[in-house]
């Protein structure tokens, strides 16, 4: 699987669980949340394009994305698992591993 369809694997799955997280938490958990949209919004302004970057810029241009989008969840991690969202903390690590491998393949 080429880098560009893994990173949008990566947005769609973002953007899945975000909406899985929006039904299954309170409202209390709207700030952590919203650092998951953000994480998809940081993704989504690359998805175009993301097929047309050369090889050889690849990891220049992706990686501050990629990495602003893993802080984005970590945070949004951090902030549940304060709260005892453990469901939660669990479905937003696999997310940042996903960005994490993509990052170690770059």
């Amino acid at each position: 699987m080429s880098i560009s369809e893994r990173y949008r694997q990566i947005l769609e799955r973002i953007d899945q669980e975000s909406d899985h997280l929006y039904e299954i938490l309170p409202e209390s958990t709207n700030k952590a949340l919203r650092l998951v949209d953000i994480a998809t919004e940081e993704l989504q302004d690359l998805v175009d394009s993301v097929g047309e970057i050369p090889q050889f810029q690849l990891e220049a241009k992706l990686s501050p994305v990629l990495l602003d989008a893993h802080g984005y969840l970590d945070r949004a991690r951090v902030m549940l698992e304060k709260d005892g969202h453990q469901r939660a903390v669990d479905i937003i690590w696999e997310l940042e591993q996903g960005i994490y491998r993509l990052l170690n393949d770059l």
